[in-house]
């Protein structure tokens, strides 16, 4: 573990013996994570679709893609990294699964959630007319409990693992 995980282990631990009745730390940890990574979503998507590309369509070429649909094709890779970085290192770390199997089943489930973004943001936006940024959080709200389920008990699952799954010998 490098200084880095360390530094936000022990902050958010700080925050936990409130909750320490309620939930489990690892639980506390993913929700802590999932939440952070959420709002850094939310905040990148803002900016881009506000500042960046303005409110206007994006024309690529082969296909010009709506401002929301663009602000979400352009923050989406990034939360992907924040949020695998944090549930491999924070929120899983018990996992013995290979990292390039927790990365690949990681990258799966946020392909069904990149689906499930699109779909609901169409939607909202396009079928109900609610603004893009909150049908962004309504979206993320769907998502989120979908991809709990999932990372648990699919990309970083700590149950038994097969030969072909196991990971190299854990660092001390």
């Amino acid at each position: 573990m490098n200084a880095f995980d360390k530094l936000i282990i022990t902050v958010i631990d700080f925050f936990y013996p409130p909750f320490k009745r309620i939930i489990s730390i690892d639980v506390f940890r993913y929700g802590v994570c999932g939440g952070a990574n959420v709002v850094f979503d939310w905040v990148l998507y803002f900016v881009l679709y506000n500042f960046v590309i303005r409110h206007q369509n994006v024309d690529l070429g082969l296909v010009t893609l709506s401002p929301h649909i663009a602000a979400l094709a352009f923050s989406f890779p990034v939360s992907l990294m924040t949020g695998f970085y944090l549930a491999r290192h924070i929120s899983f770390r018990s996992s013995k699964l290979r990292k390039r199997t927790q990365l690949w089943r990681y990258v799966s489930v946020v392909g069904m959630n990149i689906l499930i973004n699109y779909l609901c943001l169409k939607l909202f936006v396009d079928v109900m007319g609610i603004y893009p940024t909150p049908s962004k959080m309504i979206t993320t709200v769907i998502t989120t409990v979908f991809s709990f389920l999932a990372q648990k008990n699919f990309s970083f699952k700590t149950g038994k693992v097969s030969h072909e799954e196991q990971s190299q010998p854990q660092e001390p």
